[in-house]
């Protein structure tokens, strides 16, 4: 195990989550503009691009390689020349890239969480783990398609909601199930 958490703490981080980000966008429709700018924005790249390297730094600093440890070393001196290069060379989207890094970075511990467990309520978590990979995948690949689905689902303050409530309801059952059975 690389992160010794638990699938209750997992769970109320991850519900904790998908309820704030619910109901900010139902308490604030209006801040779908803010959201629609975000692809582009060099500031939120560079801060979420710095948070995914100290993340990975720390991850090959601390875990167990077996027998690819002598690979640590030249690892850990060119991730920051790779962090440095991104920065110089990746202007379009960065912001969605290292979005999409941090999913995929973010995933492994819900996943982890909730490995080997019965209750099937696990699989909440493990779901939006999944999801997480799946969004983090297409953000890095194909970075235009965070920009799409923000303008479609922007397009109208309905669907805007909806969604939202979605994520909040997601959440509150993950929150549920995280106090009373994990």
């Amino acid at each position: 195990m690389i992160y010794h958490l638990s699938l209750h703490t997992a769970g109320i981080i991850a519900g904790a989550f998908l309820v704030l980000i619910g109901l900010l966008g139902l308490v604030r429709p209006h801040f779908s503009s803010v959201v629609q700018r975000f692809p582009r924005s060099r500031v939120a790249g560079v801060v979420l691009l710095t948070i995914c390297l100290v993340w990975t730094f720390w991850l090959l600093a601390t875990i167990q390689m077996g027998e690819f440890s002598s690979f640590r070393r030249p690892l850990l001196i060119g991730l920051p020349i790779g962090y440095g290069l991104a920065l110089r060379f990746v202007d379009e989207f960065l912001a969605v890239r290292a979005l999409g890094i941090l999913c995929l970075l973010a995933a492994e511990p819900l996943l982890d969480a909730a490995f080997l467990r019965y209750e099937q309520s696990r699989l909440l978590v493990t779901v939006f783990g999944y999801l997480l990979i799946i969004a983090g995948l297409f953000w890095v690949a194909i970075p235009y398609v965070l920009r799409d689905q923000i303008n479609w689902s922007a397009r109208t303050v309905f669907r805007w909601r909806c969604l939202h409530a979605v994520a909040l309801i997601y959440g509150c059952v993950i929150l549920t199930f995280a106090f009373t059975q994990y």
